[in-house]
């Protein structure tokens, strides 16, 4: 199996501009992110995937592989579609650019399952620990079948329960495995699906176009910084050298 690590980085985060070059404790995200990928696999098998000369300038400074792509891409899996016509592989793994403290054990997790299920759409999801994370609206929470498959996903807090009150829960690990062929026919579509703009989470376009989505399990060590206050999060845990 032939793959490529795929990093999409756009500039123009709503909630954060220019989100991948924001330094965490002094490193630029996006490189932090890079890095953790290249802990597990060749940097010739890893690229940042942006729409922006700022982000592109930064990678080349520090030895990181890009391609550039088009501002008007719908979601970071658009993005990833977009690289894949230029760049030919079996399976593209896709880890977001706000994961700078991504668990580079789950980017092995993602490549041997790929390799077992060449067919299928991969994601990861670890456990939630606590009720903020779980009812946050910026956490998208899983529901999935006792075999792994995607049921749905959602920033409401999911499953819920009579009492209001959080028990259990999976969050998303913003980490996937494409196939190329389902990440062009996701690509095809011009405009996001009915639960994908509803939800803002781009992988129930999958769910909504007829595919199934396999679920793996991660580590926790992951935060997404969605947020400024999401820097300080990610800054601590790295002085505490988690």
């Amino acid at each position: 199996m032939t793959y490529a690590v795929v990093i999409p980085a756009r500039y123009a985060s709503t909630r954060l501009p220019g989100k991948p070059l924001v330094p965490i404790a002094g490193v630029p995200m996006i490189v932090r992110t890079w890095q953790r990928c290249i802990e597990e696999v060749d940097p010739q098998h890893v690229w940042v995937a942006t729409d922006d000369d700022r982000i592109a300038q930064v990678c080349s400074e520090n030895g990181i592989q890009w391609r550039m792509t088009s501002s008007d891409c719908l979601t970071g899996t658009d993005r990833v579609a977009e690289f894949a016509r230029s760049i030919p592989a079996d399976t593209y793994i896709n880890v977001q650019g706000d994961e700078p403290l991504f668990n580079p054990d789950d980017l092995r997790v993602l490549i041997e399952a790929a390799a077992k299920h060449p067919h299928d759409v991969l994601n990861g999801y670890c456990s939630i620990q606590d009720g903020d994370e779980f009812f946050s609206g910026a956490v998208p929470k899983v529901v999935f079948r006792p075999d792994g498959r995607l049921l749905y996903m959602s920033r409401a807090g999911i499953p819920g329960n009579k009492t209001g009150q959080f028990r259990l829960g999976y969050r998303q690990v913003c980490a996937y495995a494409f196939p190329a062929e389902a990440l062009q026919q996701f690509a095809q579509l011009t405009q996001k699906t009915a639960l994908e703009e509803q939800e803002d989470i781009e992988i129930l376009r999958f769910l909504e176009m007829g595919f199934e989505v396999r679920m793996l399990p991660m580590s926790a060590h992951s935060i997404a910084v969605d947020l400024p206050e999401h820097v300080s999060r990610v800054e601590q845990r790295i002085q505490q050298g988690l």
